[in-house]
């Protein structure tokens, strides 16, 4: 009787089934950038998480997992379902998974997955991204644009949206424009420019943009209940490729450029600071530009860092010199896209005047022609001794005089250096360029600079002003 207790209790007692394992795709084909989800069914009683964080080589962007009891025929069946979403890049064999249920190893089936060809109905699709270049040859260094094309339909939403824009390596972005949206027939398009320029010689490539959106899409539970889920999908441009080639021999520059110089008077005192400007305006490789910073006899030349602004770049320059003297013509070399061919463009050589210069005059010696060397005679008379005291004293006296003459002088000429004029700023300007290394200086200098040549009204620091004289003791 015991035994048959035993019995009847075990067949009334309902009993787990067996555990195990099984692995599914929603689907076995995609087109490229399609989110596929991967799920790991896992029955039994005592089950441990896997731990997938990669499939197909690429990140797991979601994971859920759902739980469920189902009773069939006294047999009860828990299961545990582990969901996995990922965009795949390629085809792939997914792997079984290995996991420990119930205190012992189980394996799961493998997967395959294949990508396919885009659909033919891609032009009609929500949502598009389509990247081209005005150029597919260039030169090393020469100025081209990539288009970015962003087309969603109208009426069309997203829950959310992510864009990884195309990476550039072997390129200098140069420029990017800000988006700009518009209609195009039942789309609406983003377009965003780059403005790109080669850094080596060789086929480069730029690769695919992306957008990934995210939009709403329903699935069953293990219990045939539709829940509400979130579903990515890639969008891709198609890839670029580019051929850039060298430059010839002996040029450094390409595009298209013109060249010219802004001066403020060709006519200046003795020590008075020139100023002139250098603008170089065109398309293409400015940034390699060198300073036109010239070398002339005689003559103190500072100049200021280049400035690039779009296409158009600046370079300041002072020139201060005790004589007249000669600017020479400011070069340029390039090869000029529009001819392809080595262009040599330059300025006018401008003369410049230098006023209150003083020349020293030329100090002649004359000697008496003297035919007969008679010896020298000295007649001595009774006033020998009176004429050695008139002598004494008038040295004495050229000598007290000399004293005063350079104690005066000395008085003078600090008196003058604590006098500079900072109400005059050309004057003012031309005190300060040796010492513009100094940042509190260069404050100074850009202040003065703007009011003369940008019809800038700022006010100088006057405090900072009195501490830089005192410094250097102008």
């Amino acid at each position: 009787m015991k035994n048959l207790g035993k019995i009847l209790i075990i067949f009334l007692i309902p009993h787990v089934i067996y555990a195990s394992i099984k692995a599914s795709l929603d689907t076995h084909y995609v087109e490229l950038g399609d989110t596929v989800t991967y799920s790991l069914s896992i029955s039994g009683n005592d089950v441990k998480s896997p731990n997938l964080q990669t499939i197909c080589g690429v990140d797991v962007i979601f994971s859920s997992s759902q739980r469920s009891i189902k009773m069939i025929n006294s047999d009860i069946t828990k299961t545990i379902t582990f969901s996995y979403q990922f965009i795949p890049q390629k085809s792939c064999e997914i792997k079984p998974v290995e996991l420990e249920v119930d205190g012992v190893l189980q394996k799961s089936n493998a997967e395959s997955l294949k990508i396919v060809p885009a659909s033919v109905l891609k032009k009609n699709a929500d949502f598009s991204l389509i990247l081209n270049s005005e150029k597919k040859e260039v030169y090393v260094g020469e100025p081209f644009s990539v288009t970015l094309l962003f087309k969603q339909k109208e009426g069309v939403g997203s829950i959310d949206s992510k864009f990884v824009p195309p990476s550039f390596e072997g390129f200098w972005l140069k420029e990017q424009s800000k988006p700009v949206s518009y209609r195009e027939g039942v789309y609406i398009v983003t377009k965003i420019v780059y403005t790109l320029a080669a850094q080596r010689v060789g086929n480069l490539k730029i690769p695919k943009a992306q957008m990934r959106i995210a939009s709403r899409a329903n699935m069953r539970d293990s219990w045939g209940m539709w829940i509400p889920q979130v579903k990515w999908k890639t969008y891709y441009s198609d890839d670029l490729n580019i051929d850039a080639k060298e430059l010839p021999e002996g040029v450094e520059l390409i595009g298209d450029f013109s060249i010219s110089t802004k001066i403020d008077k060709t006519k200046i005192n003795k020590n008075e600071a020139l100023n002139l400007v250098v603008e170089v305006d065109g398309n293409g490789n400015l940034e390699d530009i060198k300073s036109f910073k010239p070398y002339i006899d005689n003559v103190s030349v500072f100049d200021e860092k280049m400035v690039i602004d779009g296409n158009k770049l600046t370079q300041k320059m002072a020139f201060v010199a005790d004589d007249d003297f000669t600017i020479p013509p400011f070069k340029l070399k390039f090869f000029d896209t529009k001819t392809k061919q080595i262009k040599t463009i330059q300025t006018q050589k401008i003369d410049i005047k230098v006023t209150g210069v003083k020349n020293t005059p030329t100090l002649n010696i004359k000697r008496s022609d003297t035919t007969k060397n008679e010896p020298l005679k000295v007649v001595k008379t009774a006033d020998t001794q009176n004429s050695y005291m008139v002598v004494l004293l008038a040295f004495l006296a050229g000598l007290a005089c000399g004293i005063v003459a350079m104690l005066l002088k000395s008085y003078r000429f600090t008196k003058k250096r604590k006098s500079l004029d900072t109400k005059d700023p050309k004057v003012l300007l031309m005190k300060l360029l040796p010492y513009k290394d100094d940042k509190d200086v260069q404050v100074i200098l850009d202040i003065i600079e703007n009011n003369l040549y940008s019809n800038e009204k700022k006010v100088l620091d006057k405090k900072l002003l009195k501490e830089i004289i005192k410094k250097y003791k102008l």
